[in-house]
């Protein structure tokens, strides 16, 4: 909700509210991302709680001022606890035609439309599809919408700089970022620190961008154009020190806390891939750490070069999306009979093929689960928000280390690519996942000398012993052929290959021992129905039990962060409940193997648009679980104002 404090400042009033969701939004080549970016960062710095949904274009180069070549930035930041970017914007900033016809269906009625009047020529609104011009057909009567003229105004700002007029234009970006900083107030030194350090060794660059910074904020302060500017109060925290991270940083970070902790050297082999690339340009930055990077030739070539590194004595990496994690699903197998500490981190996008590349979606489930020959079962961890990445890599690193065997880490675009606060955790509290080495022969001969055996197992894991190839005495073989039980010879004998088989599933099933059982919200007690998610949706399925609660409906949560083998409790949870409810950015993967393993008839929403879930589609699927009908003025979220937006606390 919008609260109705306000105050006089500097000749202007400000207005309080406790949320807004903003969307920046222009050509692929307007720096979007950054000025989205630098917002979000300037709130962060503020205190605000807040998440984060960039969008790109899917194609490199589209023609600029096309749909195709739109590029959007949307955050959300609060006063309170929020769990995601917000399910429509209040404000849309449209850099060009092209932009407001591809977001302005998105805007919430009674939303602002901030434009950059100069685009709206004619070739630029034919380029965009449209017939009239939207500013001033009437349109866009249902919205709040502010003509400014940015091109003109940043040339007109840039001109001390002596700097061309196209060059000078590229700094209309800072100049909106300018001015939506003083329509909401937000801190101003540290962007224009940023701005002179990121473009440090450019002198032009930083002046143009400054002063088009400074002339966007002045004119928003001066124009007399808007009714007040607004303000977002800072959110509570828990004491500490906080950064705003993204799912990508945060996994690479987690990567390095995971070699240290597991006192083992890190090695990622990777070939860039949209939207994994930005784990292998961060860890490249980590060499202080022992951390080795290899930019592969090819997806076969990172994960092959990924387990030798395993093999002697690392903790390999690789990191991938959808179409590289077809190509690595042989070595994959390999791992699993090589029976080494591997992490595959799939970073999941929309499919089949090339698919979306720069779209998000949980479509790989099902592969990370199934998609090797044989009988060749791997653990599946999956993350659940951008901040949780960390956590993720740490206990895919625990897994692999002490089992032995390779596993498989589901991320997706939505969250390598958004953002939130995300409290630096004590390092004394991190969990110690280091692990051991063979140093000694394990067996006798016939003749009494003592050898090695790579396959006699740990008792309680049923994990082989690791050993780094040179070390005297325990020289052994290594390869895809079927190892005999004990010794590692190559064997071909069925009852071996049976017992190799059972053993590799019995210790991934193990593992189910070593895993918190899954844990559930539902303090009132009583509810009919359980929503149950895993990976990016946990912030939908969450915000939306809020608000079906807010109107005094008893609903469950629980949500999976080790998907195989599944928690120990899993089974009994859902029998605890006579509905079950899954929502899924998929075709119901989940819910095939729920459906599978419990003999659950649990419900599927599904969702394959290349967007996460709106926290209302979510609501609704919930109420018609529930079998209650909702009258409009009746729902917990219902906007009070323009900038309150669907509520979710």
């Amino acid at each position: 909700m919008t609260s109705s404090t306000e105050t006089e400042h500097h000749a202007y009033r400000v207005e309080t509210i406790d949320r807004v969701v903003i969307r920046f939004a222009g050509d692929s080549g307007d720096g979007m991302q950054v000025t989205g970016d630098r917002f979000t960062n300037e709130s962060a710095i503020f205190g605000n709680d807040l998440s984060t949904l960039p969008n790109f274009p899917a194609e490199i180069r589209a023609p600029a001022g096309t749909l195709a070549g739109v590029s959007a930035f949307q955050v959300h930041i609060s006063d309170h606890d929020i769990l995601t970017p917000g399910d429509a914007p209040n404000v849309l900033v449209a850099m060009n035609p092209a932009a407001l016809r591809a977001n302005v269906d998105d805007l919430a009625v009674g939303g602002t439309v901030l434009v950059n009047s100069d685009a709206f020529d004619e070739r630029s609104l034919d380029k965009a599809g449209y017939s009239t011009n939207p500013l001033v057909d009437g349109s866009l009567g249902k919205f709040r919408v502010y003509e400014v003229p940015m091109t003109t105004l940043t040339l007109e700002a840039c001109k001390p700089t002596g700097a061309k007029v196209r060059d000078a234009e590229r700094s209309k970006n800072f100049f909106a970022l300018g001015l939506v900083s003083w329509l909401y107030q937000r801190p101003v030194d540290t962007t224009l620190s940023w701005i002179a350090q990121r473009y440090g060794k450019l002198p032009i660059v930083v002046e143009a961008n400054t002063l088009a910074f400074r002339a966007g904020y002045n004119f928003g302060e001066t124009a007399e154009l808007f009714e007040s500017a607004y303000e977002v109060h800072a959110a509570a925290h828990e004491p500490g020190i906080y950064t705003n991270i993204t799912g990508n940083t945060a996994l690479a970070w987690g990567l390095v806390a995971a070699a240290q902790l597991g006192k083992v050297p890190l090695f990622l082999g990777s070939y860039p891939i949209t939207p994994a690339s930005d784990i292998l340009h961060e860890l490249s930055k980590h060499k202080n750490f022992g951390v080795r990077t290899l930019q592969a030739e090819d997806e076969i070539a990172g994960i092959g070069a990924a387990l030798g590194a395993s093999f002697g004595g690392a903790l390999g990496v690789t990191t991938t999306s959808g179409p590289g994690l077809d190509l690595k699903a042989e070595t994959i197998g390999l791992a699993v009979s090589l029976e080494l500490p591997l992490i595959i981190v799939d970073i999941q996008r929309g499919g089949p093929s090339t698919g979306l590349p720069t779209k998000t979606e949980q479509s790989d489930l099902l592969h990370a689960m199934y998609g090797r020959h044989g009988e060749a079962p791997v653990p599946v961890i999956a993350a659940s928000t951008p901040s949780q990445c960390f956590d993720a890599a740490i206990e895919a690193a625990r897994i692999a280390l002490k089992y032995r065997t390779p596993v498989i880490l589901l991320s997706d675009g939505y969250l390598a690519n958004g953002s939130e606060p995300w409290k630096l955790p004590d390092v004394g509290t991190l969990p110690d996942i280091s692990t051991t080495f063979a140093s000694a022969p394990n067996a006798t001969a016939d003749d009494g000398t003592p050898i090695f055996h790579p396959y006699l197992r740990d008792a309680e894991t049923l994990a082989r012993p690791w050993a780094i190839p040179g070390t005297a005495g325990l020289e052994h073989r290594i390869g895809g052929l079927e190892k005999a039980d004990g010794s590692g010879s190559v064997s071909y004998d069925p009852a071996n290959h049976e017992r190799m088989v059972r053993l590799r599933a019995a210790k991934v099933a193990g593992i189910a021992r070593d895993i918190p059982p899954i844990e559930v919200d539902d303090a009132a007690g009583g509810a009919e129905l359980l929503v149950l998610g895993w990976g990016s949706t946990y912030g939908a399925i969450a915000a939306a039990v809020r608000r079906v609660r807010a109107l005094g409906h008893k609903v469950a949560r629980a949500h999976l962060w080790h998907v195989n083998p599944f928690p120990s409790n899993l089974g009994s949870v859902l029998a605890s409940y006579p509905r079950v409810l899954i929502p899924e950015v998929n075709l119901g993967q989940l819910a095939k193997l729920v459906r599978a393993e419990f003999l659950v008839d649990a419900a599927s929403l599904s969702k394959v648009e290349g967007t996460p879930f709106r926290v209302g589609d979510v609501e609704q699927a919930i109420f018609a679980q529930l079998g209650v009908v909702v009258a409009d003025g009746e729902r917990a979220s219902a906007p009070v104002a323009a900038h309150a937006g669907e509520e979710e606390s």
